[in-house]
């Protein structure tokens, strides 16, 4: 495992990266939301270490990378993503994007084609709930008086699914997990959480345009309350070729949910092996036309 500090556009920022000596496909490039960090997907190392090279980042303003100013989007990210890459001399990535890192690697796929293999894309919508919208200004006056523990308990609830939605795995224990991580911010991220927040309102989260045809997997949790599945099959319907399916008895956390099961699925839809009949899963729904023969 070597870990890296790089330098884009004057920001430092972090990467991790493990490899293997026989890939089984091309590097997997992971981008968890704006509350992960690089060491977030430890715990699903054991099964997609043996993929090959498996890349996380900590880019600017997120994690123990530099601050990074409201004025910088996701256009921005994006192109660091592409310096990540050019650093480690990698030409292309199976990218699994999840939140708002789905809003950064959509837009990396919108603006370097040629450098995306597939796409896998985790909670991710055409837009942002307005009522999240609102709750954003919001904790932007809490963050200013110090109120974190209110505001830990109520992104605790937006992340996790409500009493009586249906059955989510490790609920109690994810929800408290949620809860903990962000009550226990130091000075310094909350100021990063802050300065996310107003980057949400500021910029364009997700931009119509053209998407590489490459394999395109669009995953929501069964019971996301948060981006639901109707608004992850509005995001496959605007991806050519691209399928949808739903991760059982989990919400908007179903890659901590369901850790073992959500590897598998990353493992199979990165070696190009089928998504039918799985346990966990519901049935895969394509959208978009077909892909061009690879």
């Amino acid at each position: 495992m070597e870990e890296r500090t790089l330098t884009f556009d004057g920001f430092a920022y972090t990467c991790r990266v493990l490899r293997h000596d026989t890939p089984l496909t091309e590097p997997l490039l992971v981008l968890g939301g704006s509350s992960q960090d690089r060491n977030s997907w430890l715990r699903h190392e054991k099964w997609l270490g043996p993929l090959g090279q498996v890349i996380t980042v900590d880019l600017p303003g997120y994690g123990t990378a530099d601050f990074l100013p409201a004025t910088y989007g996701v256009d921005f990210l994006a192109d660091a993503l592409a310096h990540l890459l050019s650093e480690l001399d990698v030409e292309r990535v199976n990218l699994v994007a999840a939140c708002y890192g789905g809003a950064v690697g959509l837009r990396f796929a919108q603006h370097y084609p040629e450098r995306l293999a597939r796409l896998l894309l985790v909670g991710m919508t055409t837009r942002i709930p307005a009522d999240y919208a609102a709750a954003m200004e919001r904790w932007a006056v809490m963050i200013e008086r110090g109120e974190t523990e209110t505001i830990a308990r109520e992104l605790a609830d937006r992340f996790m699914s409500p009493p009586g939605t249906g059955r989510v795995r490790k609920h109690a224990a994810v929800s408290r997990l949620v809860y903990q991580q962000i009550a226990g911010q130091s000075p310094e991220e909350l100021r990063k959480s802050a300065e996310h927040n107003t980057r949400l309102m500021r910029h364009e989260w997700y931009r119509r345009g053209p998407v590489p045809a490459v394999p395109t997997l669009v995953v929501t949790g069964e019971h996301d309350t948060l981006c639901t599945p109707d608004m992850g099959r509005e995001v496959a319907a605007e991806i050519p070729g691209a399928r949808f399916l739903t991760i059982e008895e989990t919400d908007h956390l179903a890659p901590v949910e369901r850790i073992a099961d959500f590897a598998d699925l990353v493992a199979r839809f990165c070696t190009d092996r089928a998504l039918e009949g799985l346990p966990y899963c519901g049935s895969p729904e394509s959208f978009g036309g077909a892909l061009p023969p690879r």
